[in-house]
């Protein structure tokens, strides 16, 4: 049989299994025939990647998975090799097409937006989007943030007894928080939460995620609408007034969808990953509590302890790349665990486990890094550097309502979380 011939059978193969996939999911079955160096990026153990992942980092920071039917892909661990493969817009693409090619949807699905495409139609929209994005612009939603944590931290004292952190705090401070940056009704935050959390449901099918896509999508298109007729004081009429139709609606929609898909789920995660680390740590809650130079280290280490988003938007090698003394050939996919850079010990010196006290500010991978570094990272940093000392001050006595073992975290996801968490508040 031919080289040429056996390619095409495989790829053939290939494209079968991934519409199987499409039409039943992600099921106990199907991740059977996935390995587990792919599954071990979307594990963890606790707050803690699975030990598998700093043993193939410590073997090989950039190593090859075979996935069935003979398709490829790389895994990289490493910090500076992640680095190197997030920053090298030149040599790898995030470009939907090349998903779309992979896993046989149509490109029709495209959410649009920053994540999904290459220069120069993402340096367009990026440059768009920058000024939003500023501390000077983004000071305006200061007041109302706090705001926003004083309500939720009213309403849980109000409330009494046990409270769960995630369903009461930490969905709906982000929730709120680009209700008020985009100028959206707070009244549609349900469907927010479901649209934004359908994202990373790895046990809907492949094309779930696609199709919660469409809906936000759908519905970001009303609002721009809305805001071509009446252009708000929010980032989409901000956009409206200052760019005109030099964006169109389609446009327009995929980066409102972007900013919820990137800034809810993410910081919820976080909000609600770092609650459970203070409740972990009873010196480091009374120091946040009363140490206001505490919380932005806390904030940071705690964005590299959890990484919350454990894998990176896939890239695609745009031609025969080197990494770290392996050659990627044109057209792989690559998967960067962001978990697993963030934990390197060529990185942190260390295990990598939770210190507040690490001189690792802000170059951690949590954000990202390169081109698709998250844009709304500073948005995140102001949430979370309200949230936490405000938690803190209000609830000194606060503690858990159950035995930790039984706390439920999520077994398979791109971003990781958990799924309640129950307190005393004193």
């Amino acid at each position: 049989m031919s080289t040429t011939f056996r390619s095409r059978i495989t790829a053939r193969l290939g494209r079968t299994y991934l519409a199987r996939i499409q039409r039943h999911g992600i099921g106990s079955s199907t991740i059977k025939l996935l390995p587990e160096e792919l599954l071990m990026l979307l594990r963890r153990d606790g707050l803690d990647p699975v030990r598998r992942v700093a043993s193939t980092r410590a073997i090989a920071p950039v190593s090859r998975v075979s996935l069935p039917f003979g398709m490829d892909a790389w895994v990289v661990t490493g910090y500076e090799e992640s680095k190197a493969v997030l920053g090298s817009a030149e040599g790898f693409s995030t470009d939907f097409a090349n998903l779309a090619g992979n896993a046989g949807i149509a490109a029709e699905q495209s959410p649009g937006g920053l994540g999904f495409s290459d220069p120069p139609v993402h340096t367009r929209l990026r440059r768009i989007l920058t000024p939003e994005f500023t501390m000077r612009r983004l000071r305006r939603l200061a007041p109302r943030i706090e705001a926003i944590v004083e309500e939720r931290l009213d309403a849980m004292e109000a409330a009494g007894g046990p409270v769960d952190l995630v369903h009461e705090f930490a969905l709906p401070v982000p929730s709120l928080t680009i209700c008020e940056l985009l100028g959206v009704p707070y009244a549609d935050r349900n469907d927010f939460q479901q649209l934004a959390m359908d994202r990373f449901d790895l046990f809907g099918g492949t094309t779930a995620p696609f199709g919660a896509m469409s809906a936000s999508l759908d519905y970001f298109r009303e609002v721009v609408r809305a805001q071509r007729r009446n252009p708000g004081d929010g980032l989409l009429g901000m956009i409206v007034r200052e760019h005109g139709d030099s964006v169109d609606d389609k446009e327009l929609a995929g980066l409102a969808d972007g900013v919820l898909t990137g800034g809810f789920e993410t910081t919820a995660s976080t909000i609600a990953l770092g609650s459970l680390v203070l409740l972990q740590n009873e010196e480091v809650l009374d120091r946040l509590r009363t140490d206001d130079t505490m919380t932005a280290p806390f904030v940071e280490e705690v964005l590299r302890y959890l990484s919350a988003v454990q894998m990176a938007f896939p890239r695609f090698a745009r031609e025969d790349i080197e990494i770290a003394g392996v050659v990627i050939p044109r057209g792989d996919m690559v998967l960067c665990s962001l978990s697993g850079a963030n934990r390197d010990p060529a990185y942190v010196s260390d295990d990598g486990g939770f210190d507040p006290h690490r001189a690792t500010p802000s170059s951690h991978l949590a954000f990202g890094h390169g081109i698709h570094r998250c844009i709304g990272a500073e948005l995140a940093r102001m949430e979370l550097r309200v949230a936490y000392p405000a938690l803190a001050r209000r609830f000194p006595g606060m503690r858990l309502a159950v035995p930790p073992q039984e706390l439920g975290f999520r077994k398979l996801s791109i971003v990781y979380g958990i799924e309640s968490l129950p307190v005393y508040l004193s």
